[in-house]
C-alpha cells in the first residue's frame, strides 16, 4: 500500500477548483430559465465535490481537513438548497467557509502555532517562523474580508450576479492576494528556486 501524499500541481488545481468550475459551467449552460439554473448548478456542484473527495482519497490516499469540511458543507447546504428550493443556503456556504478558516488561523496565531505551516510547509521551503506568522495573519484577515464581501454581494444583487462575482471576483482576488504575499515571503527566507504561492485550501 502506497503512503499518503499531498496533491500538487494540476491535481491540486483539479481537486480545489474543479467542482467550482462545474458549478459555473452548469449555471451558465443549464437549459432552464431564471432562478432554476442555480438548483441545477448546485446539484452538479454536490456531485463534483464528492468526486473530488473520492479522487483525492483514492489517488493520494489523503483528503485534507479543509477539503473534508468544504465537501461536507456543499453536501449539507446544497442539500438544503434543493430540498427547500431556496438558494440562500448555497450562497451562505462561502461565508461560513471563510469565517471558519479565518477562525482556525486566528486561533493558531493566538496559540503561537501558525497552522499554515502544517498545511503548506512544503509549498514555502525556507520560510522563517516570523514569515509563517505574517502569512497566517494575512490570510486570516483576507478570509474575513471575503466573508464580508460575499455577504454584501449575495444580499444586494441577483443570483446571476453573485455567481459571476464568484468566478470573476472571488477567484481573481484570491490569486492576486496570494501573489501580493510573495515579496513578504521572499524577505522572510522563501526559497526562490521553487516558489509556490498557493492559497491555503479550495477557493469557495
Amino acid at each position: 500500500m502506497s503512503a499518503a501524499k499531498e496533491p500538487t500541481g494540476s491535481s491540486k488545481l483539479l481537486i480545489d477548483l474543479g467542482p467550482l468550475l462545474v458549478f459555473f459551467l452548469v449555471n451558465f449552460l443549464a437549459p432552464v430559465p431564471g432562478i432554476a439554473k442555480i438548483f441545477f448548478a448546485t446539484g452538479a456542484f454536490m456531485v463534483a465535490m464528492v468526486v473530488a473527495v473520492v479522487y483525492s482519497a483514492i489517488r493520494f490516499r489523503h483528503v485534507s481537513p479543509l477539503l473534508w469540511f468544504s465537501g461536507a458543507m456543499v453536501v449539507i447546504l446544497g442539500g438544503l438548497t434543493l430540498w427547500l428550493h431556496d438558494e440562500t443556503f448555497i450562497k451562505l456556504k462561502p461565508t461560513i467557509y471563510y469565517v471558519f478558516v479565518a477562525a482556525l488561523l486566528g486561533f493558531g496565531l493566538w496559540r503561537d502555532k501558525p497552522l499554515l505551516k502544517m498545511v503548506l510547509g512544503t509549498a514555502y521551503p525556507g520560510l522563517s517562523d516570523d514569515g509563517w506568522r505574517k502569512l497566517t495573519r494575512n490570510w486570516a484577515l483576507f478570509f474575513l474580508f471575503m466573508a464580508v464581501l460575499n455577504e454584501l454581494v449575495w444580499r444586494n444583487s441577483s443570483t446571476d450576479f453573485w455567481v459571476g462575482f464568484k468566478l470573476w471576483g472571488a477567484i481573481p482576488l484570491t490569486l492576486l492576494f496570494a501573489g501580493a504575499n510573495v515579496p513578504m515571503l521572499l524577505r522572510h527566507g522563501l526559497n526562490t528556486e521553487d516558489p509556490k504561492p498557493l492559497e491555503p485550501g479550495p477557493v469557495e
